[in-house]
């Protein structure tokens, strides 16, 4: 049977998302990991020197403007990253999530040039972060500082960034066990939540503000 938007969402509810063996293969695999990576949004840690970067303004960040081609730069090879999970499904898939209105994507633009952005699914109050990609310094760490504070102003309560990798930690990821997760992640489910496309005008020039404020949404 085909997969479709509707058993992808089934999935993430029940804590399996989907991957491919490559970009060139079509087949999935469910993946339920034993230790699972978050971050939290009440201690989202934004590094010294990138905080001068995002408050430079470096790029212009907008979001859903571009969602399939931001997938599409997460699925493209790199030095650093020679191979990807992201197949033709996968776009399909989520592009098709996006459609319905259950995914996301948050971009950074420079002079009307998309140089970097980061996608997920949005569940309830759960937000579950999929992959990123850069063609430009700090882009997708501009954009994840981004979405962080979207999900601390939509009220969101759980970011799932499914591994714990270098990258993340140091914004203050985790490492939880697949119990403890599925506890969080119930909770996050019943919730409600809503993705605002845009910042407030109080935070648009300075999104640290959101996540400086003393709401907790983890």
């Amino acid at each position: 049977m085909r997969l479709t938007p509707e058993i992808l969402l089934a999935a993430y509810a029940a804590g399996i998302f989907p991957m491919g063996e490559s970009a060139d293969n079509p087949e999935l695999f469910w993946v339920d990991p034993r230790r699972r990576g978050i971050l939290p949004l009440d201690t989202f840690h934004v590094p010294s020197r990138l905080r001068r970067v995002v408050r430079q303004g470096s790029f212009e960040i907008r979001c859903d403007s571009a969602f399939e081609e931001v997938i599409r730069g997460c699925a493209e090879a790199t030095e650093k990253r020679p191979n990807t999970w992201i197949n033709d499904e996968i776009v399909r898939l989520y592009a098709g999530l996006f459609a319905r209105g259950a995914a996301h994507s948050v971009e950074a633009w420079r002079a009307g040039i998309l140089v970097g952005g980061l996608y997920g699914v949005a569940i309830g109050a759960a937000f579950f972060g999929e992959s990123m990609f850069s063609r430009a310094g700090d882009a997708s760490k501009v954009a994840l500082v981004h979405l962080a504070a979207r999900l601390r102003l939509g009220g969101y309560r759980l970011l799932d960034t499914q591994f714990l990798t270098p990258h993340l930690a140091q914004f203050g990821g985790i490492e939880i066990t697949r119990a403890h997760y599925h506890r969080l992640l119930g909770e996050a489910l019943s919730g409600r939540a809503s993705f605002p496309a845009a910042l407030p005008d109080v935070v648009r020039g300075d999104p640290l503000a959101a996540l400086q404020s003393s709401k907790t949404t983890s």
